[in-house]
């Protein structure tokens, strides 16, 4: 626990600097791709002080000249920095507005490239999905983790609607995502971390024509989260 403690507090000097010159690029460079580099450099970091590494199966079947709405299961804290290394392309997240309240890191969040959600208001998170699915016609792929929390026990969780209503906005096709063997890394309510191999896989991106509608959503959400299920690998 010690030990850990002490990596955390490195880790939280190395925000420091990191985030604000995140924070500095947001108004420079549009693109958002300076930022999104200081977000891989803070996340190589956290895992490899951890001793974790990141394994990717699938990113073969990705067009990189396109852009995508990645959907991927939870199960640990370590999910964000492990998707950020392990998924090859220029990605935006879409998450909950309570992280921009901490100091300089969620500063870096709010006023940089990435689209906050306040999830007690269904007015706002509508628009904060509507503002993502602009930001993807312009350029820009988004990852949300589909179950909208993270698994309390290690078994996959109902993926929710938002994701693939973003997508049919967009018109972008999604990439089912499975993240295996974070579970035991860092479980909730536990500060103790785990070290271990991460394996990120790509299922094959799904078009969304066809898709229209609530009834589409819905159609394209079971698809998804038939994807994750018959790649993951369930925690011992």
């Amino acid at each position: 626990m010690i030990f850990t403690a002490l990596k955390i507090l490195l880790l939280g000097m190395a925000a420091i600097p990191i985030s604000i010159i995140a924070l500095l690029s947001a108004p420079i460079d549009r693109t958002g791709r300076t930022f999104h580099t200081m977000a891989r450099l803070w996340s190589a970091l956290i895992l490899w002080m951890f001793g974790i590494k990141v394994h990717t199966k699938g990113s073969d079947q990705l067009d990189l000249s396109k852009h995508y709405i990645y959907v991927s299961n939870h199960a640990s804290a370590f999910d964000i920095p492990a998707v950020v290394v392990g998924i090859p392309d220029d990605i935006r997240f879409v998450l909950k507005k309570e992280l921009t309240r901490i100091p300089i890191w969620g500063w870096a969040l709010k006023y940089g490239h990435y689209i906050t959600i306040d999830r007690g208001n269904a007015r706002d998170a509508m628009k904060s999905l509507d503002e993502a699915a602009e930001r993807m016609r312009h350029g820009a792929s988004v990852i949300l983790f589909g179950e909208g929390t993270r698994t309390r026990d290690g078994n996959l969780q109902s993926l929710k609607r938002g994701a693939f209503s973003l997508a049919v906005k967009a018109g972008m096709p999604v990439v089912p995502v499975t993240i295996n063997n974070t579970f035991k890394i860092l479980p909730r309510g536990s500060l103790r971390v785990n070290p271990a191999d991460i394996e990120i896989v790509f299922d094959k991106p799904i078009s969304i024509e066809g898709f229209d509608g609530r009834d589409g959503e819905e159609r394209l959400m079971k698809q998804v989260q038939e994807a994750i299920a018959r790649n993951y690998i369930q925690p011992e």
